[in-house]
């Protein structure tokens, strides 16, 4: 049986660091909500990334690694999302060519993203050229991504038979447009902080 003063020291350190937790989050998602507001869709940015505050700390590159994740997820489940809807009866051409093209916009847009979250774990640490190198390889593969998502809406655009399929896509585009967007502004926040 434990002695009364091992089990009271145990149950402070528990208690304090307990107390430290509840301390930091509060200040990690004062960070979110700092850094987000200097992005173009900042009410997403706060409310997408602040589950991960425990993680991201106070830390701008766990921050842009972070909202980079969160974009890609979201693309991920549009691009899946796009592939079911192909298999839906009653489509006219127009529309089953516009499904097949944002689908292929939307593997484009999720490789774009993937490898963007690839190539920042890579600028971590580096010397200062390589960084440099690597941050501006995420930067125009998101803008590439960026392109490739509107591209998949532009084909929805004009007179469309179909008007579910049409407003469907348009709304998990929105969202994959706007996370990567806030995912490109953080990024340039870190990389001009570097």
């Amino acid at each position: 049986m434990a002695k009364p003063s091992t089990l009271l020291l145990l149950l402070l350190s528990i208690f304090i660091a307990g107390a430290a937790t509840r301390a930091a989050a509060p200040a990690s998602t004062k960070f979110i909500r700092d850094k987000c507001g200097a992005t173009q869709y900042a009410a997403l940015c706060v409310q997408s990334l602040s589950p991960y505050a425990s993680k991201i700390k106070q830390s701008q590159r766990e921050l842009a690694q972070t909202a980079l994740n969160v974009s890609l997820a979201s693309a991920q489940s549009a691009e899946a999302f796009v592939r079911k809807l192909r298999g839906v009866k009653g489509l006219g051409r127009r529309e089953a060519e516009a499904l097949q093209d944002c689908v292929d916009e939307m593997g484009d847009t999720v490789y774009q993203l993937s490898r963007s979250c690839h190539e920042l774990q890579r600028a971590a640490g580096a010397p200062y050229e390589e960084f440099r190198w690597r941050i501006s390889n995420v930067q125009t593969w998101l803008s590439a991504a960026l392109t490739d998502d509107n591209t998949c809406t532009d084909g929805f655009s004009g007179r469309a038979s179909n008007d579910n399929v049409k407003s469907s896509i348009g709304a998990r585009m929105v969202n994959v447009v706007h996370c990567t967007s806030n995912a490109l502004s953080l990024i340039n926040q870190y990389a001009s902080n570097h």
